[in-house]
């Protein structure tokens, strides 16, 4: 091999064959493509051409043969281009810079053919490789900006997910760097906002431009469609509420102020509140603007048959009871998988927690009866702050039963569940069945001597009626059956044993 040369950058020279527009054409947004450009200066100089990156590998057109101490050169930097005669071959090698001032080169363009290169050619040459680095520094700054909103999305859902676990200490740690005094909050609302999946990244976009930098924007890692936002700033909300209005298919649901330890819970309101945007005009909907049965029970009784329930877990470290409260929570209110994702745990992790709670509590949470009454106590537990725990009389003795015979409440249930009357159907009679049957639509159609489908209709049927999510567990379906519960519709649980050192002692609730 022999006429090695070290060449700089030439000036560009038009020539009349346009082969300089048709270059620059590929900078037109919607037409740069590394590959292109090389597959179109193959046919310019009627020759082989290569692209390869700093380590050797072939990022565009065909693999040309090379000196490799000639190609360490140029990629190295010692020169910018060469231009050698190797037997019938005429070869052309440019340095591809990188986007930074590193002398070594990002890759290396070279250009094999037949007839020797006079100017135009080598003009030609060298000038798509200016044109190629600048498309390999667009896709490299390209590229970085994912990396970093990933990062960034990451972080988010890193510090939801401390939130969620009430690690309230190490989400404002994650925090403090990247959004000073976003979490500088002992409280804050939940927001879910829901779209088209499809849709879902330009809705997060727009949530993080109308929130103003005032709040936690993350994906769902559960649902597709969703969009997460906790914010301490009251006027979110609104902000929220113009993003949706007038958009087809766009709905919001939000929790009332909560306590950060208690985000899961938050999580929840805002989950049962977009059930009920997607009934109303406005598409919006917050959790407190629906009475709620715990609301409607003596404060100091409930608190006090929350505390008895949950007894079994207080000898457990505060780390290990938060946690396992926090899943079970999660647990009752979405799917093993749903909160395993919301967690950034397995979805065998979030089982095994919850079977320890089951075991503790001596309950079966495959009864949905159990289930609610757990998600009661939880729930009651996560927002009673140890000021409110201090200065609450504590009765003793009280159970579900009695929590659930208050007039208010069963006004409350009669109300409810008399919308059902007004259906043609037995969608009350129906809805029972499904309840008893642990939501399972064949036992419930065996029982009642009904097609499965039937049963599915109805309870999908109920659902506009109640203003309540009914076929997917969570708070929405538990109000449900604590109204069946307060009729004496269906049979009062057993949730735990009063003394864990008398097995044989079973208490209703």
């Amino acid at each position: 091999m022999a006429g090695r040369a070290g060449e700089g950058p030439q000036p560009p020279v038009l020539h009349g064959d346009g082969w300089a527009e048709q270059l620059l054409d590929h900078l037109r947004p919607g037409a740069r493509d590394p590959r292109r450009v090389v597959a179109w200066l193959a046919g310019a100089v009627q020759g082989t051409v290569c692209l390869q990156d700093a380590g050797g590998t072939l990022l565009a057109g065909t693999p040309v043969a090379l000196d490799a101490g000639l190609a360490a050169d140029v990629i190295a930097g010692r020169i910018s281009a060469a231009a050698v005669q190797d037997g019938d071959r005429h070869l052309r090698l440019v340095a591809v810079r990188a986007p930074d001032p590193r002398p070594t080169a990002a890759g290396l363009l070279a250009v094999a053919r037949a007839a020797p290169f006079d100017r135009r050619a080598a003009e030609i040459v060298t000038h798509t490789a200016g044109v190629v680095e600048l498309l390999l520094r667009e896709r490299e700054l390209t590229a970085a900006g994912h990396r970093l909103r990933r990062a960034t999305a990451d972080l988010r859902l890193a510090i939801l997910q401390l939130l969620m676990v009430e690690d309230t200490v190490s989400a404002r740690r994650v925090a403090a760097g990247l959004w000073p005094g976003l979490l500088d909050t002992d409280s804050a609302c939940v927001y879910i906002v829901e779209g088209q999946p499809a849709e879902r990244d330009g809705l997060a976009e727009d949530c993080l431009v109308v929130t103003r930098g005032q709040a936690l924007v993350v994906r769902c890692p559960a649902m597709d469609g969703h969009v997460i936002v906790l914010s301490p700033a009251p006027a979110t909300a609104e902000r929220l509420r113009s993003l949706v209005d007038g958009r087809p298919g766009t709905f919001l649901g939000g929790s009332v102020r909560q306590n950060l330890a208690q985000t899961s819970t938050a999580y929840g309101q805002a989950v049962s509140a977009l059930a009920v945007a997607r009934f109303r005009p406005d598409q919006a909907a917050v959790y407190a603007e629906r009475t709620h049965p715990e609301r409607l029970m003596d404060p100091a009784a409930l608190h006090a048959w929350s505390a008895a329930v949950l007894r079994p877990l207080d000898a457990l470290p505060h780390h290990t009871r938060a946690e396992l409260l926090a899943t079970t929570r999660l647990g009752l209110e979405f799917t093993a998988v749903s909160a395993a994702k919301v967690l950034g745990v397995s979805r065998n992790t979030v089982r095994a927690r919850m079977d320890r709670v089951e075991t503790l509590l001596g309950a079966d949470f495959s009864d949905l009866t159990v289930r609610a009454a757990a998600h009661l106590a939880l729930n009651t537990q996560a927002v009673l702050t140890e000021g409110l725990a201090a200065a609450v009389p504590r009765p003793s003795g009280v159970r579900l039963v009695d929590l659930l015979a208050g007039p208010a409440l069963r006004a409350w249930a009669h109300d409810l569940l008399d919308r059902l009357v007004r259906d043609g159907r037995d969608l009350r009679g129906t809805l029972r069945a499904w309840i008893a049957a642990g939501g399972n639509a064949e036992r419930a159609a065996h029982d009642l001597g009904v097609h499965a489908q039937t049963v599915r209709e109805h309870v999908r049927g109920a659902e506009p009626v109640l203003e309540r999510q009914l076929l997917a567990t969570g708070t929405d379906l538990y109000e449900v059956v604590l109204a069946h519960l307060a009729l004496g519709d269906l049979a009062v649980p057993v949730l735990l044993r009063s003394n864990p050192g008398q097995p044989d002692s079973p208490v209703h609730g």
